[in-house]
């Protein structure tokens, strides 16, 4: 990340993370991990196994990690603003779903 300014809130935040999201293969990959950990958290509760919960985390971290150490080549956001992060990468697999952002 090279930014030292201070995101107070998610609206100023939004822009510098898809800025740092600007490769379309760490998209996807962001995108697949996303997917995956939802659908790993709702199996948790439909068969209230833990192991599903456990998974849900790697699956994100995992695919979006990957798209930013080998793809981006840029430091992870969610190490400096972990809340804003998470939510902007739901925001932006929503966004990729209904069409309105790009691969």
């Amino acid at each position: 990340m090279s930014t030292d300014k201070k995101y107070q809130n998610l609206k100023e935040f939004y822009p510098f993370y898809l800025k740092e999201h600007s490769n379309s293969t760490s998209r996807k990959l962001h995108f697949i991990g996303t997917g995956l950990t939802l659908f790993s958290l709702s199996l948790g509760c439909i068969f209230l196994d833990w192991r599903y919960f456990v998974a849900a985390p790697l699956f994100g971290y995992g695919f979006a990690w990957i798209g930013h150490f080998f793809f981006e080549k840029n430091k992870p956001a969610t190490f400096q603003y972990p809340g804003f992060s998470l939510a902007s990468d739901f925001i932006l697999f929503f966004d990729l779903l209904r069409g309105k952002g790009k691969f």
